[in-house]
C-alpha cells in the first residue's frame, strides 16, 4: 500500500474519532444538565424554552454525527475508491486531457458529492428545523436556491478554474503563487460584488424604514467613523425563524444588514448594542487580520500544493493513476480539511478572543446591559444551548458559550 494512503487513512481515522468523540461529550453535557436553567439565566430565559434548546442541539449533534459518517464515505468513495479516476476518464473521452476536461472532473466531482449529501441537508431542513419551528422554507423554495447556487457556483467558478489551471500549465514551477494571487483576488472582487449583486438573487434587501432606530445607527456609525452604502432588512424570515445581523462587503460597498426576524425580537437599545458589536470588529480591524491570517495559510497551502503536484505518490496514494493540474487541485481541495481540522481549536480562539474585544467595544459604545439583554433574547428565541460541553465549545465554538460571555459583559455595567 502506498504510504501516503495510509498517512491519509490514519488523518481521516482521526479527524472522524475526535469528532465523535468530543459530539458524544458535547450531546452528553447538554442532556446532563437539560433539567435546570443556568443561574445567570433563570430570571430570563424559561425552563421549557431552556429544554426546547437543548432538545435542539441534541437533535443538531445526531444528524452532524451521520452527515460526518457521510463525508468521510464520500470521501473514500472518490478518491481510493476510484470516482475521481472513472470521472476523469469519462472527461477525458469526451473532451481529451486540456482545460475543459480538468474542469468538468473537478466541478462534476464536487457536484456529485454534494448531491450524495444533499439528503442530510434536506432532513435538517425539514425535519429537525421544522419540528423545532424554525424552517419556513417550501420544498420549492428550497429546490430552486438549490438550482441557483449550482448555476452561480458554474458560472463564478468554471472560469476561476479555467484561469488557474491555465496558469498551472503555462507559467512553470512558480504557478503555485500565481494560482494564489487570482484566488485572493477573486476572493476580494467576491467580497466586494457579494452585497450588490448575489445576495440580492436569494433575499430582498429593503432600507430600513423606522426612522428612529436609523437615526440612532446613523449617529453610531458617524461616531464610529463607519462609512457604509446603508443599513437594509433582509428578509430571512421566508427561509428561517433564526434571527442576526452582520455587515458585508468591502471598500465603499459596505452594507449593514439586519434579519427582519431580528427587528422583530429585539428593541432599539438592542439593536443599536448588537450593530456596535458588529462594528467592533470593523473599528478593532478583527477582518483584516482574519484576511491576512487566512491569505496566510492559503499561501502555505499553495506552496505545499505545488511541491505535491510533482509527487507522483500523492495522486496514487488518492486512487488517481495520472497525474495532472486538475487531479492536484481537486485532491487537495477535497483532502486538506481533513488535515486542517487540527487547526480548528487555534482558529477558533482567535475568533473567540475576537468576540470578546467586539462585546467591549459595544460595552463602550453603548450600554453593556442592552448587549446582555439582546444576546439573551437571541440565544432564547435561536434555541442555542446555555450548556455547551467546555471541550467541545473549546474546539468548535467561534463565539464564546454563553454564560462565559454573558459573565464577561456584567463586567462592564
Amino acid at each position: 500500500m502506498n504510504g501516503f494512503t495510509v498517512i491519509f487513512l490514519a488523518a481521516l481515522a482521526a479527524a472522524v474519532a475526535i469528532e465523535a468523540w468530543l459530539m458524544r461529550r458535547h450531546l452528553a453535557h447538554v442532556r446532563a444538565h437539560r433539567g435546570a436553567v443556568p443561574a445567570p439565566f433563570r430570571d430570563q430565559i424559561a425552563l421549557e424554552a431552556h429544554q426546547k434548546a437543548a432538545d435542539y442541539t441534541l437533535a443538531k449533534g445526531r444528524v452532524s454525527q451521520w452527515s460526518r459518517w457521510l463525508s468521510a464515505a464520500t470521501l473514500l468513495l472518490f478518491t481510493l475508491g476510484g470516482g475521481i479516476e472513472w470521472l476523469s476518464s469519462v472527461w477525458v473521452a469526451m473532451a481529451g486531457s486540456g482545460i475543459v476536461a480538468g474542469i468538468g472532473v473537478i466541478l462534476s466531482t464536487l457536484l456529485l458529492m454534494h448531491l450524495i449529501e444533499l439528503p442530510v441537508s434536506v432532513y435538517q431542513t425539514f425535519s429537525v428545523e421544522q419540528r423545532f419551528g424554525f424552517n419556513r422554507t417550501t420544498p420549492a423554495q428550497y429546490a430552486k436556491d438549490m438550482l441557483m447556487q449550482a448555476g452561480l457556483s458554474i458560472a463564478l467558478g468554471a472560469p476561476l478554474l479555467a484561469l488557474m489551471l491555465w496558469v498551472m500549465d503555462r507559467t512553470g514551477p512558480l504557478w503555485w503563487l500565481w494560482a494564489w494571487a487570482i484566488l485572493m483576488g477573486f476572493s476580494i472582487l467576491m467580497s466586494w460584488a457579494f452585497p450588490t449583486f448575489i445576495a440580492p438573487l436569494f433575499n430582498k434587501f429593503t432600507p430600513l424604514q423606522d426612522q428612529d432606530l436609523k437615526h440612532r445607527i446613523d449617529h453610531l456609525l458617524e461616531r464610529c467613523g463607519f462609512l457604509s452604502k446603508g443599513v437594509f432588512v433582509m428578509d430571512g424570515s421566508r427561509r428561517s425563524g433564526h434571527g442576526n445581523a452582520y455587515f458585508t462587503g468591502i471598500g465603499n460597498n459596505k452594507r449593514i444588514v439586519f434579519f427582519d426576524t431580528l427587528l422583530s425580537t429585539l428593541d432599539h437599545d438592542e439593536v443599536e448594542a448588537v450593530l456596535a458589536h458588529e462594528l467592533g470588529h470593523f473599528k478593532l480591524k478583527h477582518v483584516l487580520k482574519m484576511l491576512i491570517a487566512s491569505s496566510a495559510i492559503s499561501f502555505s497551502g499553495f506552496a505545499l500544493l505545488g511541491w505535491l503536484a510533482g509527487q507522483g505518490w500523492f495522486y496514487t496514494g488518492l486512487g488517481v493513476s495520472t497525474p495532472s493540474h486538475a487531479g492536484a487541485l481537486l485532491l487537495f481541495l477535497l483532502i486538506s480539511p481533513v488535515f486542517t481540522i487540527f487547526l480548528q481549536p487555534v482558529t477558533a480562539y482567535f475568533q473567540r478572543r475576537h468576540e470578546f474585544e467586539a462585546d467591549d467595544f459595544a460595552a463602550g459604545q453603548t450600554r453593556a446591559s442592552f448587549l446582555i439583554s439582546a444576546l439573551v433574547k437571541l440565544y432564547r428565541d435561536n434555541a442555542s444551548t446555555l450548556t455547551p460541553d467546555p471541550l467541545y465549545s473549546a474546539f468548535h465554538y467561534s463565539h464564546p458559550p454563553a454564560s462565559i460571555r454573558i459573565a464577561h459583559l456584567t463586567t462592564k455595567t
